[in-house]
């Protein structure tokens, strides 16, 4: 390997900028009684897609998955849009814990639903007796819009004068660099466990089972503006 060819394998400067920021507030985080830092994610849980499934067999008595087809008169959607939060933080032994948050959405994820989700997430952090939030996500477009980093700046200004409420210290994660959030994995391991081998869920069913695989109450879809 020639020297060009190693240089291709080096993280790009940016990259590494950015991984050293990530690592910096998680150990500050981590550090502070409250703090909390979490990773952030959408994903879209489909009634009809199934996941690559490996499992275990005897005899060649394989689990067989039937392909179900969608038909006009489906009164549910085809997949379901949520939101969802891996926070983690220190409790009074100085054990770092761990929970993941779930928010199902109106159809697809927009600035407004967002910004609702925010809302919840600070309240529920609020409940843990945290004042600051660390939160990594993507460049997802409703992350990065006007409408939502607007409200995030003014959310802020309102904790810094009120002395009340929980900051949130966004974090944007390199693009093309789904390894660095913590949360994309448990998306996999989770779609593995809900499927129906040979049948069609109901919408209800497929959020039920969600909850259920992440210990999480069932709570109304975040609807939109």
């Amino acid at each position: 390997m020639d020297k060009g060819e190693a240089l291709d394998y080096q993280p790009r400067p940016r990259l590494r900028e950015e991984k050293k920021r990530r690592k910096r507030l998680i150990q500050i985080a981590e550090s502070q009684a409250d703090w909390a830092y979490s990773f952030q994610d959408e994903t879209w849980w489909s009634r009809f897609s199934h996941p690559d499934l490996h499992s275990w067999v005897e005899n060649e008595q394989f689990t067989k998955l039937v392909e179900q087809v969608y038909t006009k008169n489906d009164p549910d959607p085809k997949a379901l849009a949520c939101f969802g939060l891996l926070v983690r933080w220190q409790n009074e032994k100085a054990q770092i814990k761990e929970k993941v948050w779930l928010r199902f959405v109106e159809g697809n994820p927009r600035s407004d639903s967002t910004i609702k989700y925010l809302r919840w997430v600070c309240s529920k952090t609020h409940q843990y007796g945290k004042r600051v939030l660390v939160l990594f996500w993507d460049h997802a477009p409703w992350h990065i819009s006007k409408e939502t980093l607007d409200w995030v700046h003014e959310h802020n200004r309102q904790v810094k004068r009120s002395g009340k409420g929980v900051r949130l210290l966004i974090c944007f994660l390199p693009k093309k660099s789904p390894w660095l959030n913590s949360i994309e994995p448990m998306w996999i391991h989770a779609k593995r466990k809900i499927i129906e081998p040979d049948g069609k869920l109901s919408a209800n069913e497929v959020v039920s089972r969600v909850c259920s695989v992440f210990d999480n109450p069932v709570l109304p879809f975040l609807k939109k503006s």
